[in-house]
């Protein structure tokens, strides 16, 4: 299985760009949209894109994904359909896809089923928000088996013991949560981030990418500038409570190419 993630981050490091990470909820509104658009936030300019897996208790998510979870579940969206879209539409998408969520709906769909599945369908990584790395012992073989790679989170709260386990066991990138508390665009990047992002880097081999409340083209310039690639959820599921059809995809690809052109500006 080639190594997406780790290609493009290699292209980026070389042209000292760091990564946009963009996250839209498959299935909402409906699969055939989420379709539409992974080929677009390709080319408006997104180098990874995160697919979140509906679920019906989104405990780490805000308002606004928690509704985009309500929408995609309502319309239909399951964990088969998911990896089913993925594997038609990846011919047309060249960046890593994460698919990301919560623990139940692959613990349903069996770990290794889902790891095999997932891998065959052309998805490159999984970041589960409940699963930390001391209880995925069942994940991380299944998915080491096929190149499939586990991403983890660590916050600002995290402790040494929780930095040296995703340093162990984490591969693909490290997703650094910027703020305590549950996804939403926030108004100001926190001030420690700086301090926070350098302790983390010189522990941690994996490119990090950093996200959570990250919402206009200036902050993610911000944050660009600390990590080596910034995450934009909110800020862009909230358009799909805004428009619909052509007008929907058009705000997203603009909002998408606002943001790479804001982070274009800014290099390590």
């Amino acid at each position: 299985m080639t190594d997406r993630i780790q290609q493009r981050f290699k292209q980026l490091q070389a042209a000292r760009q760091p990564a946009l990470v963009t996250f839209i909820t498959a299935g909402d509104p409906d699969l055939a949209t989420t379709a539409r658009l992974l080929p677009l936030l390709e080319q408006s300019g997104a180098d990874i894109i995160e697919l979140g897996i509906p679920f019906s208790d989104p405990m780490a998510d805000g308002p606004t994904i928690q509704r985009a979870s309500e929408r995609a579940l309502a319309s239909g969206t399951t964990l088969t359909k998911v990896l089913e879209m993925v594997r038609q539409v990846r011919t047309q998408v060249r960046v890593p896809i994460i698919l990301m969520g919560y623990s139940n709906p692959i613990y349903a769909y069996g770990w290794q089923r889902f790891a095999t599945d997932a891998a065959a369908a052309g998805v490159d990584g999984l970041l589960l928000v409940d699963l930390p790395p001391e209880e995925a012992h069942e994940l991380l073989p299944a998915a080491t088996a096929v190149g499939l790679k586990v991403i983890f989170l660590l916050t600002p709260t995290s402790d040494q013991a929780r930095i040296s386990q995703v340093s162990r066991f984490g591969s693909g990138f490290l997703y650094y949560v910027t703020v305590t508390g549950v996804t939403g665009a926030r108004e100001a990047v926190a001030s420690s981030l700086a301090g926070d992002l350098a302790r983390i880097r010189q522990q941690i081999k994996l490119p990090v990418v950093a996200g959570f409340g990250i919402s206009t083209p200036q902050q993610a310039a911000q944050v660009a500038g600390l990590a080596d690639g910034v995450v934009v959820g909110s800020a862009i599921v909230k358009l799909f409570e805004q428009h619909q059809g052509d007008q929907l995809v058009d705000q997203v690809c603009q909002l998408v190419r606002s943001l790479k052109h804001g982070m274009t500006t800014t290099t390590h």
